[in-house]
């Protein structure tokens, strides 16, 4: 059978276009992708990206203050949404452009449409034009989701903060997962009134407790009105923004109400379940090592498979699935000791590897801890705490987990998960001289276990 395309990708985001580019420009695969709003996808026009630009802009209250402890006679004039907010839309365009021009130069044919399947081999655009494709990858990433209170129509989600003509005095950050905190803080350095609910015991699920807890500590110390245990009930209009009514029987008007409580992976509407694609209870779309569904001819990446749903993962997946089905180099990706990092202020949460929790369950451990003023910030008077940690397995002496809690978390957990994804020891650990004077030399200086398990 002759086909209009080797490859037919759906989705423009991070996995697809990695993959699509890889297939075409270095394998010489016949490549289309259909992409049905703006190319980039999540992390690029409405996740990682704005949202780091608006981490950026929204630390910049704190760092003046620390300048004047520093001798700097600084003023504040005020924060401007509508400056920044014309430069961050000019910066997306520039980075959809950029999108766009390297999957042209690589020679794929981009569909701005919305595209579906009819069957394993035939994808139906938007238009009414349909092509075919030997291979169809799908990438459509995940969608908010925004549970089903009354009132839900009301809520924002992280999608609509990019785009908001002006700010609101006040705000009300339902979820606790990394995008609730992290927009939390967000808001909070921009000066808005910001309460966060999230309905469990502690922000941040997932990720090791200790840490977690001097997140919370820190994001309330910010100025970050968290409370835990606590949900809306519903939600209405009110004069003056949205009134909430909590489960803790309280009531008060929000200027919005924005919703960060997970996404769910974008599967709805493709047409899958008629061609007998397998669907896992959250929407995703199951694939196995090799990102193949059940469909012989269709795989998928990214989000949408909801394994790790970051967007270096997406990429690494798109890229192994391009080399593996056109380059005659099969390889899976890796999903091992993946490296993330949470953008709260004003410390960051950068990770790999294991909790205290998961290492204890599966044998003893040591864990080394330390928490301390940073340098930085201690001069200028603030009493926010660091906080730098190991799991280390009692026997082999590997570790198995690296947490920091600092500013530029981030940037240092890079560089963390090196060792680790090579199997450092604690002993490689110790023998690495420290940076002086750097908060993370305390990763190579703590001799002594905090405690065992």
């Amino acid at each position: 059978m002759t086909f209009d395309y080797d490859l037919f990708v759906i989705g423009g985001g991070s996995g697809g276009v990695r993959a699509a580019r890889i297939a075409a420009s270095e394998h010489g695969a016949r490549v289309g992708l259909a992409e049905e709003y703006r190319m980039g996808g999540t992390c690029v026009i409405r996740g990682c990206v704005p949202k780091k630009l608006m981490v950026f802009a929204s630390s910049y209250p704190a760092a003046m203050e620390d300048a004047r402890a520093y001798g700097w006679d600084v003023i504040a004039a005020g924060f401007d949404w509508g400056t920044f907010r014309a430069r961050l839309d000019t910066e997306l365009d520039r980075l959809e452009a950029a999108y766009r021009g390297g999957l042209k130069s690589a020679g794929v044919t981009v569909y701005d449409s919305r595209a579906t399947l009819t069957d394993p081999h035939t994808v139906a655009l938007a238009d009414g034009t349909t092509v075919t494709a030997k291979h169809i990858l799908l990438a459509t990433g995940g969608w908010p989701f925004v549970p089903d209170v009354p009132g839900a129509a009301l809520a924002l989600t992280s999608n609509e903060v990019f785009k908001l003509d002006r700010l609101p005095e006040s705000v009300l950050v339902v979820g606790g997962g990394f995008i609730a905190c992290e927009f939390a803080c967000i808001l909070n350095g921009l000066g808005v009134e910001v309460t966060q609910f999230y309905r469990g015991s502690q922000i941040l699920r997932g990720f090791d407790d200790e840490a977690r807890g001097h997140v919370a500590e820190q994001i309330t110390a910010g100025g970050v009105n968290l409370m835990c245990g606590t949900d809306v009930v519903s939600m209405e209009k009110a004069a003056g923004g949205v009134l909430v009514k909590a489960s803790d029987g309280t009531e008060r008007v929000f200027g919005a109400v924005v919703y960060a409580t997970g996404r769910k992976p974008n599967s709805k509407g493709l047409g899958l379940e008629a061609l007998g694609v397998q669907l896992g209870r959250n929407g995703e779309v199951v694939v196995d090592g090799w990102s193949q569904t059940s469909v012989p001819s269709i795989y998928a990446v990214g989000d949408l498979t909801d394994r790790i749903n970051l967007t270096p993962v997406a990429i690494r997946e798109g890229h192994a699935f391009a080399d593996t089905v056109f380059g005659g180099k099969p390889r899976q990706p890796d999903h091992d000791l993946v490296a993330s990092a949470v953008f709260t202020q004003p410390c960051e949460l950068g990770t790999v590897g294991m909790t205290e929790e998961e290492a204890r369950a599966q044998g003893p451990i040591e864990v080394y801890a330390t928490t301390f003023k940073p340098m930085r910030t201690a001069f200028a008077g603030r009493t926010h705490k660091v906080l730098m940690k190991l799991v280390v397995c009692a026997r082999t002496r590997k570790v198995l987990g690296c947490h920091i809690v600092a500013p530029e978390a981030g940037e240092m957990i890079q560089l963390a998960g090196i060792a680790v994804k090579m199997g450092a020891t604690k002993e490689d650990f110790d023998r690495t001289c420290a940076v002086h004077p750097t908060m993370a030399e305390e990763l190579v200086t703590m001799r002594k276990p905090t405690r065992t398990a």
